[in-house]
C-alpha cells in the first residue's frame, strides 16, 4: 500500500459535493488547526496544544491567601506565621510566575499580568518573614525582641500599594466573569481593611480583612476548579457567570 492509494483523481474530485470536499479538507488538519503531516512514519510529527495555565495560577493564589488569612486570624492560637513562607515562595511565587509566563505564550495579557504580579506579591510577602532578608529584624529591638510600632505602618503602606494594583486588575476584569470580578473586588476590600487596620492598630479591622481573605480564597478556588474540572475532564461543571453579555 502506497500514497497513490489515497490519491484523488480529477474526475473524483469534480464529482464531490461541497460537504464531502469540506470533510476531506478537515481531515488534512489536526484538532489544533495544524497540517496533519505524516510524511515521515519513522519520525512522526506530534502536534501539541498548550494547556490552560489559569487553574495553576488561581488555585495557588487561593491556597496562599487562605494561609495568610488563617494565620492572620490566629487559628488554633498560632501567632507566628513563618510556616507559610515555603508555600508562599514555591507554590504562590514560583507557581504563579510560571502560570503568568504561560499566559504570555497563549496571548492572554490579563492573565499574564495578574498571575505574574501576584506571584511577585507572594514572594515579597514571604521575604518579610525570612530571617535572612533582615526586613523583620530591622523593626525588632535586639535586646527585648519587641517589634517596633513603625512595622505596622510600613506594612500598611505595603498593602496600600497592592490595593492600587488590585483596583487596576478589578477594572480590567469587568468583562470577564462574575466569579473573577467579585473575587478581585473582595480582594480590594480585604486589602483596604488590612491597610486601615495596620495603620490605625485596630484588631477589628484586621479580623474583618482576614475574613474577607477567606472569601477571596473560596472564590479563587471556585474559578480555578471551574477551569481544571471543565472541558470534559470531569462531569463537574462549575459556572463562572460570564459578564460580557451583561456589561
Amino acid at each position: 500500500m502506497d500514497s497513490s492509494d489515497f490519491a484523488v483523481t480529477k474526475p473524483e474530485e469534480g464529482n464531490r459535493s461541497p460537504s464531502t470536499h469540506a470533510n476531506h479538507l478537515e481531515r488534512l488538519h489536526t484538532a489544533g488547526g495544524h497540517f496533519n503531516d505524516r510524511s515521515q512514519p519513522a519520525l512522526p510529527v506530534y502536534h501539541r496544544a498548550f494547556a490552560s495555565p489559569s487553574p495553576l495560577g488561581l488555585i495557588s493564589f487561593a491556597t496562599d491567601i487562605f494561609l495568610i488569612s488563617i494565620f492572620g486570624l490566629h487559628a488554633r492560637g498560632i501567632s507566628a506565621p513563618n510556616v507559610m513562607v515555603g508555600c508562599l515562595v514555591f507554590y504562590g511565587g514560583v507557581g504563579q510566575f510560571v502560570a503568568g509566563i504561560m499566559e504570555f505564550i497563549t496571548g492572554n495579557t490579563f492573565g499574564a499580568t495578574v498571575f505574574s504580579s501576584y506571584g511577585a506579591f507572594n514572594l515579597s510577602y514571604a521575604m518579610i518573614y525570612l530571617p535572612g532578608t533582615g526586613i523583620l529584624s530591622a523593626y525588632t529591638d535586639a535586646g527585648t525582641g519587641a517589634v517596633d510600632p513603625s512595622f505596622n505602618q510600613a506594612l500598611a503602606i505595603y498593602l496600600w500599594a497592592w490595593l492600587i494594583v488590585t483596583v487596576v486588575f478589578t477594572i480590567a476584569a469587568m468583562r470577564s466573569s462574575w466569579v473573577l470580578f467579585v473575587d478581585l473586588f473582595f480582594l480590594d476590600i480585604c486589602l483596604l481593611l488590612l491597610a486601615c487596620g495596620f495603620m490605625a492598630s485596630r484588631d477589628g479591622l484586621l479580623t474583618a480583612g482576614y475574613s474577607f481573605g477567606l472569601a477571596v480564597s473560596f472564590l479563587s478556588y471556585w474559578a480555578g476548579c471551574a477551569g481544571l474540572w471543565g472541558g470534559g475532564v470531569t462531569p463537574i461543571k462549575l459556572p463562572t457567570f460570564e459578564m460580557y453579555s451583561a456589561v
